[in-house]
């Protein structure tokens, strides 16, 4: 069954990069939500609806109109995983044959001195912080096909130049 979305949400998945790459490790994570959602959680709230529903009249009837809420939004949940899995490009660790940057590879460089390490993932993993940036990012797309010894450039918000050299790839 699918839900009817709202128009802004429509709107800003309209607006996201169909990215589908995702690690082999994202895609056991999303199996295993699914498996916990189905066998776990879902039954509890089906418990829930039929408890809310033997309450009596259904129009009015604010503790079953919450269960069918939560079951109904647990059963969009459990759809929209098993659609990105289904569509999923599973990305291959390290770098290509010849020695490029390509998703999945693993990249250290130096800025100013100091040495980064990143993991350039697809969208739906990227986590800054954490080392790991998108293929779409700035600095992701500029890495994509490049090789170690190579120097790429990048203005960044403040309008400052940065260079980064490639140092390693894993």
């Amino acid at each position: 069954m699918q839900l009817p979305k709202r128009q802004s949400e429509v709107r800003r998945q309209a607006s996201l990069p169909d990215d589908r790459h995702l690690t082999a490790e994202k895609a056991d994570e999303m199996r295993k939500e699914i498996e916990r959602l189905v066998h776990n959680v879902r039954p509890r709230l089906l418990e829930d609806l039929t408890r809310a529903r033997e309450m009596g009249d259904l129009s009015e009837n604010a503790a079953y109109s919450d269960a069918k809420r939560r079951v109904l939004g647990l059963d969009a949940r459990v759809n929209e995983l098993r659609e990105r899995l289904r569509h999923a490009v599973i990305i291959r660790p390290g770098a290509t044959a010849d020695g490029r940057i390509r998703i999945g590879t693993t990249v250290i460089l130096e800025i100013n001195g100091r040495r980064r390490s990143y993991l350039i993932t697809g969208t739906q993993e990227t986590d800054p912080g954490a080392g790991r940036i998108s293929h779409l990012s700035p600095l992701g797309s500029i890495l994509i096909g490049r090789r170690v010894g190579e120097s790429v450039t990048l203005k960044n918000a403040a309008d400052q130049t940065m260079t980064y050299l490639i140092r390693e790839l894993k």
